[in-house]
């Protein structure tokens, strides 16, 4: 895949990889600098730097991320575990903002 999600963005790998990078210490700081951090946030941020981290080397040695995982029964993009971890850190934190009503 060449590009983000749903092939968007594609060709930019440059772009990408940039935001991979800065999305990464930015989650790198969140867990390692926040004082105040529940353990589902932790737990979600590190699920998406998992996700950011992998695709982000794929895209950054090989110029593009291996989509291997294919639903041959349902109509759905092919995607990778990365990817799965990236949707789990989300639903996370939309779990989280649901069940804690945080702003």
């Amino acid at each position: 895949n060449y590009g983000a999600a749903f092939n968007i963005l594609s060709g930019s790998r440059i772009l990408l990889s940039i935001v991979s990078i800065i999305i990464s210490f930015i989650l790198i700081f969140f867990i390692l600098i926040k004082k105040n951090i529940i353990n589902l946030d932790l737990l979600s941020y590190s699920f998406i730097l998992g996700g950011t981290v992998g695709n982000g080397i794929d895209r950054i040695t090989k110029g593009y991320v291996i989509d291997f995982i294919n639903l041959n029964f349902v109509n759905f993009p092919v995607f990778n575990v990365a990817d799965i971890s990236i949707n789990i850190g989300l639903i996370f934190i939309i779990y989280g903002l649901i069940r804690y009503k945080r702003n």
